[in-house]
């Protein structure tokens, strides 16, 4: 076969290529066959008056090339079935869906990672695109990937599916946002690097003077080849950079060198980096995620108890004055000050009077304990109905609307449980578990007890039970509530979790939900199956560098694609020894590696103001606010200055997109046990702002001394500058230095407990 009858079945190849690469769906892929065969009638019945004109280089290109015989590119083999392989293979695309049921999910914008197996038989070399469609299928990104395992074939690129938006669902333009959230696709495209394959041989034989003119010859055809396809995408400008090349290449009277040269340099390369010859195109099964509104993955809460807020006690008597709805705007404000973006409050409703607690959860109350806001209802009324002591609903409403105003979201606490008074135990009795003689049990976790608590029996009557929540949640979705905490939500039917969520955000589909679940992996991941957006964690009991290590990467890896973990240092019902011994270095580590070691964090209000004491024998506070009113003095929290921390790292997380994903952390090794430092990277193509982001964060975990170590960072992975000083910045201090592949780092805690570093 001449080189000129290569160049015109290698057009149509690549008309046909461009065809298949661009239809996804069968019945496009047939519209485009129906229309094509019109169109090829109509011009049959005309006759050809004109001859398309080729251009001086075109023509002096052919005739350079006139006569060489080459060998056919990889055709492209279609896919007519899923199982079927094309002509170059692709396999294990990471993240992979549940089933092929449970989509992977991310934020809108937060940047992930997506893997492939892509091979082809022999040394032949590879290369891999990954390409996002949107829910409507129009392709909003295309990324070339990168080989990081050649002995695996293993490639993988970092994508995103649409920009990053702090919008609220109450604000101007959070149309526009709804309208990209849904079901977005990633398909991984392999081909065969004919170019460089011909390449890496064409060097080796110039260099030995081997076998060179079939050698150079070849590249002169793929050059050619290459500026004829359209599937490439290459402009007009481009196309004439090819065929000068590819005459140059061809031309006898140069040297071997010189030849060689036209098709091996820097312009070349770089049209092959952004517009590749793409043999044999073959595509993945296009993998579903399901992208999520703002605030699903980054997050910042901030937890307080509305009866606690505005509390006032009387110097003379000691009796406590609690605090309402209408002073709780001042909570509202500390979270706004501290740089939070939710703000979390516990259940508002009438709590019971039958088995009411006492303080620190004894069994008999005293006349003035308010009791748990957990033991819900009374006969005010059940899980519809705002405590009066705080309020009225119109109130509550008030609340949501400042809150929005300084653009805070309302999570609101769902606890599905009763107390004894609930409304519930009279007008539907067979919704509880009760005991042979016919008595309703209270809730058990043996050895616990819960005497305040009426557990619900799923088993009678779920579908009543789940119409009933279903009204509950949509009166307070109403009210100005748009994220729901489900406290123990492990302790009741996943499927229950899945028809509530199902149904409550088929009308509100803006509402998020978070599971308070510290229970087994595989109920935790069916939770986040079934709707559950984030997720409580064991993040409070992972303190040593060891722990930390390995759990850093487990949140922040495949397993975020669905359990979005939230870090909470503390919260009501937690407050481990290391914060109980560390004092204020303690408790500004455990903020730095909450908010830096995840995309979703939260505080519990009173770590500010160094609340640490535990209830003998317990890991929680001791005069704990679940069973009373704490009266607080908000002007100490200066003293300590863990406020301040708590405004630096928000402000810190809002101005870098590394803080944004769950998928893009890399523990650094370190030389001393008590220093811990991680990484979190994002290449400029997913920014937003065209500059790489890239933040190391080091800490020293020991609260009581100083300590010294090797930081080590490997710049390659990372992205980084090899070639120069890294100038990173300290985002809590501001000081500056000048970084490498190892650096020493010296951390006091009465000093600086942590770094957190920008690359400049």
């Amino acid at each position: 076969m001449g080189i000129m009858a290569v160049l015109q079945s290698a057009q149509r190849n690549s008309d046909n290529s461009d065809t298949t690469s661009r239809k996804s769906k069968a019945t496009s892929a047939a519209k485009t066959t129906k229309s094509a065969s019109k169109t090829s009638k109509t011009a049959a019945s005309k006759p050809t008056t004109k001859r398309k004109r080729v251009d001086p280089e075109t023509r002096r290109m052919n005739e350079a090339l006139n006569g060489l015989v080459v060998e056919a590119p990889a055709p492209v083999i279609e896919v007519k079935e899923p199982g079927e392989f094309g002509r170059i293979n692709i396999m294990d695309v990471t993240p992979g869906e549940e089933r092929g049921t449970y989509p992977a999910r991310v934020e809108i914008g937060e940047p992930f990672k997506v893997t492939a197996q892509v091979f082809i038989e022999g040394r032949t070399k590879v290369g891999a695109t990954a390409v996002v469609r949107n829910p409507r299928g129009r392709e909003t990104m295309r990324l070339p990937m990168t080989c990081t395992n050649p002995g695996l074939d293993r490639w993988e690129v970092t994508l995103k599916c649409g920009e990053h938006s702090d919008l609220k669902p109450w604000e101007d333009g959070y149309a526009a946002v709804k309208r990209q959230l849904g079901i977005w696709t990633v398909t991984v495209e392999g081909w065969e690097d004919t170019y460089t394959s011909w390449l890496h041989d064409a060097r080796i034989k110039v260099k030995v003077e081997d076998d060179v003119e079939n050698a150079l010859n070849s590249g002169a055809e793929l050059l050619a080849r290459w500026a004829l396809t359209k599937e490439s995408g290459i402009t007009a400008k481009d196309r004439k950079v090819l065929e000068q090349a590819a005459e140059t290449m061809a031309n006898k009277e140069l040297s071997p060198k010189e030849r060689l040269a036209a098709g091996d340099n820097p312009e070349i390369a770089a049209l092959h980096e952004t517009h590749p010859l793409r043999d044999g195109l073959s595509a993945s099964q296009p993998q579903r995620f399901k992208v999520e509104r703002p605030k699903s993955s980054f997050a910042a809460w901030y937890q307080f108890f509305p009866r606690s807020e505005g509390a006032t006690r009387d110097p003379q008597t000691g009796k406590i004055t609690q605090g309402t709805l209408k002073t709780s705007i001042s909570g509202l404000e500390r979270a706004k000050a501290e740089g939070f973006d939710i703000v979390y409050l516990p259940p508002i409703f009438p709590i019971g009077v039958t088995n009411r607690k006492g303080r620190n959860n004894t069994l008999v109350a005293g006349p003035d304990d308010p009791g748990s806001p957990f033991g819900i209802g009374s006969e005010l009324g059940g899980h519809d109905t705002v405590d009066p002591l705080l309020g009225t609903m119109d109130d509550f409403k008030a609340l949501c609307q400042r809150a929005h105003e300084l653009g805070l979201e309302i999570a609101l606490d769902f606890a599905l449980q009763c107390s004894p008074d609930h409304p519930w135990v009279k007008q539907h009795p067979e919704w509880f578990r009760h005991k042979p003689d016919g008595t309703i049990a209270f809730a058990e976790n043996p050895p616990k007890k819960y005497q305040d608590i009426y557990p619900i029996d799923f088993n009678t009557d779920m579908p009543g039970i789940e119409k009933e929540v279903e009204r509950v949640l949509n009166l307070w979705i109403d009210a100005g509530v748009t994220i729901f905490r489900i406290d123990n939500p492990h302790t009741k039917p996943v499927r229950f979790w899945q028809d509530v969520i199902a149904a409550v955000t088929k009308r509100h589909p803006e509402v998020l939900f978070l599971a308070e679940a510290f229970t087994r992996p595989g109920m935790m991941r069916a939770l986040s199956y079934v709707g559950f957006t984030q997720s409580h964690c064991y993040f409070p009991w992972r303190n040593t560098k060891e722990e930390l290590a390995e759990y850093l990467p487990v949140t922040n890896g495949d397993d975020g694609y669905y359990q979005h973990n939230t870090f909470w240092p503390t919260t009501p019902d937690i407050l481990t020894a290391y914060v109980r011994d560390n004092g204020i270095a303690g408790h500004c580590v455990r903020a730095v590696l909450a908010a830096m070691g995840s995309p979703s964090w939260g505080i519990y209000n009173g770590f500010e103001l160094l609340e640490n004491k535990q209830r003998p024998g317990f890991e929680e506070q001791i005069d704990n606010e679940k069973y009373e009113v704490k009266v607080r003095d908000w002007d100490k929290a200066k003293k300590y200055g863990v406020a301040k921390m708590l405004t630096a790292l928000n402000k810190i997380r809002r101005s870098h997109p590394a803080a944004l994903s769950y998928h893009n952390l890399t523990v650094l090794e370190t030389s001393d046990p008590n220093i811990l430092a991680f990484a979190r990277h994002t290449p400029a193509d997913l920014t937003g702002t065209g500059q790489a982001d890239t933040l190391i964060v080091v800490v020293n975990l020991d609260g009581h001394d100083a300590h010294q170590a090797m930081v080590h960072l490997d710049l390659d992975k990372l992205g980084l500058p090899t070639d120069r000083p890294l100038n990173v910045r300290d985002e809590l201090t501001g000081r500056e230095f000048q970084w490498g592949w190892d650096n020493f780092v010296s951390l006091a805690p009465w000093a600086d407990v942590a770094h957190v570093l920008t690359v400049q």
